[in-house]
């Protein structure tokens, strides 16, 4: 249960609220960073954090490059390898095609030399979405967050302004997803302790608590808004209409605005977040990704499935519960984590 205590407004006072959570919550929604984990690399808290997925793939790929002739046979055996890891369909093809190529250009023989050429295939096919997020270019540099319920947004959110923080950058969070009281009270919560401007409303229009933030911001010379938005499924047209309707309103309280449209999935949904990529891509345009909960899922391989269907830069992964393990997605760093090397 959250222990809130909100104060009453004044008569006349707009419904809309800004930090009215009483220090005495009871709620932590995010971990704080250990002593453990600082003390790791962010190599070895990545290679920790895909631990399921890297078990899934490097374990099946390590009898397969054991020695041997490279045949059609290889092949079809890594293309289940690839299936399985969720890389999908579409780049699976593609790193299969690649890679035979590659083989041929440099007259590999045994299978022992397939490990570094998928390695740079799977790298070739994960650079394009290493761009990492600027926000020195508005001020305030408005970010509006997508995603369906229970991709961990909420989350999300308390990590990137404990980030932009820790950057110099002031902060203001517009809790837009009014339909879920949880959620507004655990954005609410997370402001007060860490002192970040928290903009929520008892219910009422997701899109007037958003555009009250973004006036506010600019009066106050914020520099980042992070605006909430509800969960949603992309099937379910009338919903994404009201995020549509969110977008159209950013843009009139700041006609350059939204600077960034993040889509927040959980990589555990496996193939079922290219399917959200594609929906929300189509209705809002989305300009990066969030990918939450890696730490919890063997399907990993599904960032290479996205590459393939929508080259949407993937700004941050989460690797971890505490406060730092939402981190630049780096391909390199990446690849190097999916294969069992010390």
């Amino acid at each position: 249960m959250f222990n809130i205590f909100k104060k009453k407004p004044d008569a006349g006072q707009e419904a809309t609220q800004e930090n009215t959570v009483d220090t005495s919550a009871s709620l932590a929604p995010i971990a704080p960073a250990t002593p453990e984990a600082n003390a790791l690399s962010f190599t070895q808290r990545l290679k920790q954090g895909l631990a399921k997925t890297r078990q899934q793939f490097s374990s099946q790929l390590s009898s397969l490059f054991g020695g041997g002739k490279i045949d059609e046979e290889t092949y079809e055996e890594l293309e289940t390898i690839l299936l399985t890891s969720d890389i999908g369909v579409a780049a699976t093809e593609k790193l299969l095609n690649q890679l035979k190529k590659r083989v041929a250009r440099e007259q590999l023989d045994d299978t022992k030399a397939l490990k570094g050429a998928l390695k740079a295939e799977l790298l070739t096919v994960l650079q394009p979405l290493e761009i990492q997020l600027n926000t020195n270019s508005n001020k305030p540099f408005v970010i509006m967050l997508a995603g369906v319920n229970g991709a961990g947004k909420t989350t999300t959110i308390g990590k990137l302004a404990k980030r932009f923080q820790s950057e110099g950058k002031s902060v203001l969070i517009a809790a837009g997803d009014t339909f879920r009281a949880a959620a507004r009270e655990q954005l609410q919560v997370w402001g007060e302790r860490n002192n970040v401007h928290v903009i929520a409303s008892e219910g009422g229009d997701p899109a007037a608590v958003i555009f009250d933030a973004v006036n506010s911001a600019i009066a106050k010379n914020i520099d980042i808004v992070i605006a909430d938005t509800a969960g949603r499924l992309p099937t379910q047209m009338h919903l994404m209409d009201e995020i549509k309707k969110v977008q159209r309103v950013i843009a009139k309280a700041y006609p350059s605005a939204p600077h960034e449209i993040l889509l927040v999935l959980d990589a555990n949904t496996g193939q079922n977040a290219v399917s959200q990529v594609k929906a929300f891509d189509d209705a809002l345009g989305v300009t990066g990704l969030v990918l939450s909960k890696l730490d919890g899922t063997a399907k990993g391989g599904v960032i290479a499935a996205i590459a393939e269907a929508r080259p949407i830069p993937v700004r941050f992964i989460g690797i971890g519960e505490a406060i730092d393990d939402l981190r630049p997605f780096t391909a390199q760093a990446f690849v190097d984590a999916l294969f069992d090397e010390e």
